[in-house]
């Protein structure tokens, strides 16, 4: 074999072998709780920046989010960003128990005469007056490490809160899955740990600028997420996970978004 070959050929070895049972215990095997992994659907409705809004969110409380309650979708959430990235828009989490319920929105949706009556107004707007732009879409299948959503006392209880997502792409689909094993392994805890307040881990199947994994984490308030943060950051745990080689250069971007829950959010 030639020398050039041969070390081509070690190197994806030992990469998979990274990669492999070992690697990927936390995201291969059966979840740590037991619990079935959940499957996400981030959803952004851009808007134009004259637009009223009042359809889309009359639509997303009276017609969209109880249609999705009905037919299994508990939870949906519905956020406006504190200082848009790339213009105004209303972005939305459904936390599907199954990929059948995901695949059935549609088809229910549009048998339910319920829904169909609260947002015909949404639903039939005339291209003169669109109630969006646009919308982007992704799905997600839930981390090992942290398989449902979870609510903090003061999401369940509707107080003052705030949400950060924070989007990671990778440069390789491999350095895409450690990162996932990364958090599964010990960085999902340290962050439940300093009170970060996770909602939900996700790896993101479809949708644009792939590989990539989003996250989200909350507080109460932007001064007690940042003390959280701090926190984060001085924690052993995380201090070693970060200088552990194996999870070297599995980040190459980082994008991320402050959000505030509309009134009629579930999350």
């Amino acid at each position: 074999m030639k020398r050039r070959e041969f070390l081509k050929t070690s190197l994806v070895a030992s990469t998979l072998a990274g990669l492999g049972p070992a690697g990927l215990s936390a995201s291969a095997t059966e979840p740590k709780s037991g619990g079935k992994q959940e499957y996400y659907e981030w959803r952004v409705y851009r808007l134009k920046s004259a637009a009223n809004y009042d359809l889309l969110h009359a639509y997303l409380e009276k017609a969209a989010i109880p249609m999705l309650n009905r037919i299994g979708v508990k939870t949906v959430g519905a956020f406006t960003e504190i200082d848009p990235k790339d213009g105004p828009a209303v972005h939305t989490l459904r936390a599907y128990p199954s990929l059948d319920v995901f695949a059935a929105v549609n088809t229910r949706g549009n048998a339910d005469l319920d829904f169909l009556k609260a947002g015909a107004e949404y639903l039939i707007s005339p291209k003169s007056n669109p109630a969006f732009e646009r919308i982007d879409c992704w799905l997600m299948q839930a981390f090992a490490g942290m398989p449902n959503l979870e609510l903090p006392a003061y999401c369940r209880e509707k107080k003052p809160r705030i949400f950060e997502v924070r989007t990671y792409e990778s440069h390789s689909e491999l350095k895409a899955l450690k990162k996932v094993v990364m958090f599964n392994e010990g960085e999902i805890d340290v962050m439940r740990e300093v009170g970060l307040g996770p909602i939900f881990y996700g790896q993101v199947l479809i949708g644009s600028n792939l590989p990539h994994l989003t996250y989200m984490v909350s507080a109460e308030n932007q001064e007690a997420h940042k003390k959280h943060w701090d926190a984060f950051k001085a924690h052993p745990t995380w201090d070693k996970l970060k200088n552990d080689p194996q999870y070297a250069d599995t980040v190459s971007k980082i994008v991320n978004r402050f959000l505030v829950p509309t009134a009629y959010s579930q999350i």
